[in-house]
Order: structure tokens, then C-alpha cells, then sequence
């Protein structure tokens, strides 16, 4: 019983000690997860897609057509983002730029799920992540063009 009562004592000093480590930890894990995918798409990586995009994500977004005015919307697979991957690997001239824009934003990060907003040459997506076996993976995004 004195075990015990030492081990619940010691929880409750250091738990709050250990606890921000252990946030930390997640939002650095979170945002290697946003990054993992965005390079994946700028350098046709699909070993970064399949390392942080769940395979049941839902994907959708909406762009304006050249020449158009409004907005279409498109839902994206996760096979379809393999596929776009593998194309850009297939033709590097297609990779994007070296100063192209991957700013990531961290809304929340909490133990078993998260949300960021990502900032890309194609626009904005708005990503929400879980934690599988201990592994952070994006499992819905919504994106958009730039606004006009």
C-alpha cells in the first residue's frame, strides 16, 4: 500500500512536469505530418504521402477553372494523391519550386486529435489529423484556390 501510495504521490508531482513534454512532442509530430505531405505533393514523394496521410482520408477542394469565375469543387483519393505524387516524380520540371510557400499553422493539437492549416502554392488547406497506433495521420482536408 506504501508503493502505491508513493507511485500515485510521484504522478501527481511530476504529472504536470511531463505532461507539456508530451504536448510538445505532439505538435512537433503534428507538424512533421503536415510537412511530410506538402513535400510529398512538391517533390513527388509518395513514401511522405503514405507515411502521413491516412489511407480512408477525404479530400476535397475547390478552384476556379481558367476562364471561369466560380468555383468548382473535387474530392481527391488517397489514390489519386499517390498518383499525382508518382507524376511529379515521373517529370521533375513539374516539382515545385524550392521558395514555394509551405507555411503550417497549429490550431490544436490535443492526445488523440488535431487540426492545422496549411499554406501552399495551390492555396489553403485546412487539416484534421488523428493518432493511429501512435502515429499522427491526416484523415480530412479541405482546401481551396486563392481567392480571386
Amino acid at each position: 500500500m506504501k508503493t502505491l501510495f508513493s507511485f500515485l504521490l510521484l504522478t501527481m508531482v511530476l504529472g504536470p512536469l511531463l505532461t507539456p513534454a508530451l504536448a510538445q512532442s505532439d505538435q512537433e509530430a503534428v507538424r512533421e505530418a503536415v510537412l511530410d505531405y506538402v513535400e510529398g505533393f512538391y517533390e513527388g514523394d509518395s513514401t511522405r504521402l503514405v507515411r502521413s496521410v491516412h489511407p480512408t482520408v477525404t479530400k476535397y477542394g475547390y478552384f476556379v477553372r481558367r476562364g471561369e469565375t466560380a468555383y468548382t469543387g473535387e474530392p481527391m483519393s488517397y489514390q489519386a494523391m499517390m498518383d499525382y505524387a508518382n507524376h511529379i516524380a515521373a517529370d521533375p520540371a513539374r516539382k515545385a519550386r524550392p521558395d514555394a510557400p509551405k507555411q503550417i499553422t497549429l490550431f490544436d493539437v490535443q492526445d488523440q486529435t488535431a487540426s492545422a492549416k496549411l499554406e501552399a502554392w495551390w492555396g489553403t488547406d485546412y487539416i484534421l489529423l488523428g493518432k493511429y497506433d501512435g502515429k499522427w495521420m491526416i484523415v480530412h482536408v479541405l482546401w481551396q484556390s486563392p481567392p480571386r
